[in-house]
């Protein structure tokens, strides 16, 4: 019987982007064939030579996609230029979630541990609502009861879907009472129906802070708002070692965006040496997210594989970019993973 075929569209993005999504298709081998890809340019590259920060239809290509798999896309910084491409995305395809796995790798990583932060992606303080008086500057955060349901409830179906032991809920309702208050009574709400089948728990974000810096291993699932999700996952991505590990999956109820966790890398961008990782985990995303949607148990099994390509290359043929303390080169490490997920697919 043939195999289903998925429309992917493919966003090279800025600095290091086309690098590392082009390695992480390469890694990809004998899957590849499986996908269907369009690229569509974006960001800032491209707004200097069209004057537009992407083209026109743009959003109409993304929702009708199968997924999408992008590189990072630079924003101007202050005022003037554009606003920030990413955010856009998220919020025109109401992506309201952003999962974040990272993981310490043996032999290669400070710490080893596999956590998974759960970021709300659409509201808080990211919701974009500034304003400025005179010489006063203000941000409106913005808190739902529906946006806190609804990331609530992805993480723990995430948890128990992947065969987690806790969710987490991290918050500053001590302080910020009525916002993160509504979060944490969400939590608990909703915390009820899973207590049977995992562990619940809650810390305030300067403790969870101090708890993965000091014992990561301890930490499984962390829900939580959207800018401690940014700064936590970060923090994450330190403990194992560099930010070219973790890639991320921003998901709605009819679209999800697949992208690594880092920004553009201008510094390195055309050197060769970007760590691929983080792109090759969002594509790993990518295929668990088209498995799960369309009950492609082949595909659900070649991203396993290719998680354990990934593992294999790194701890194994010791293939490690500058980040890591090695001397490979981006393709080197998309070829190895590319070896490695072709000996263990059927």
């Amino acid at each position: 019987m043939a195999h289903r075929r998925y429309r992917v569209v493919v966003i090279p993005g800025d600095g290091i982007g086309p690098e590392v999504v082009s390695a992480a298709l390469h890694a990809l081998g004998p899957i590849r064939d499986r996908l269907d890809i369009e690229e569509v340019r974006a960001g800032l590259a491209y707004y200097r030579e069209t004057g537009r920060p992407y083209p026109e239809g743009f959003f109409d290509k993304l929702r009708s996609a199968d997924a999408v798999l992008k590189g990072p896309l630079a924003t101007p910084v202050g005022p003037g230029g554009y606003r920030s491409i990413n955010v856009e995305i998220r919020q025109r395809l109401d992506l309201y979630a952003n999962l974040r796995p990272c993981r310490g790798y043996p032999g290669v990583s400070p710490r080893v541990f596999d956590v998974v932060v759960v970021r709300e992606n659409t509201e808080g303080l990211y919701a974009g609502v500034e304003g400025r008086f005179r010489d006063e500057a203000y941000a409106l955060k913005i808190v739902t009861e529906r946006g806190s349901r609804r990331i609530v409830r992805f993480a723990f179906e995430y948890a128990l879907s992947r065969g987690r032991r806790r969710v987490t809920a991290v918050h500053k309702a001590n302080i910020l009472k009525l916002s993160d208050g509504l979060f944490l009574e969400v939590f608990r709400g909703e915390a009820e129906r899973y207590r049977d089948r995992l562990e619940v728990d809650e810390l305030i974000v300067d403790a969870a802070a101090y708890n993965l810096a000091r014992s990561p291993e301890r930490l499984d699932v962390m829900v939580t708002l959207n800018l401690y999700g940014d700064i936590l996952s970060d923090l994450v991505a330190g403990l194992a070692g560099s930010l070219g590990l973790c890639g991320s999956g921003q998901y709605g109820d009819n679209a999800a965006v697949f992208e690594p966790v880092h920004g553009a890398g201008f510094d390195i961008a055309g050197k060769g040496i970007a760590n691929p990782v983080a792109a090759i985990h969002a594509a790993r995303l990518m295929l668990e997210y088209l498995a799960s949607r369309h009950g492609d148990e082949w595909l659900a099994r070649a991203a396993g594989a290719l998680d354990r390509a990934v593992e294999e290359a790194l701890t194994v043929d010791r293939v490690l970019t500058p980040d890591l303390g090695g001397s490979a080169g981006t393709m080197d490490v998309a070829e190895a993973v590319r070896r490695r997920l072709e000996a263990l697919l059927p």
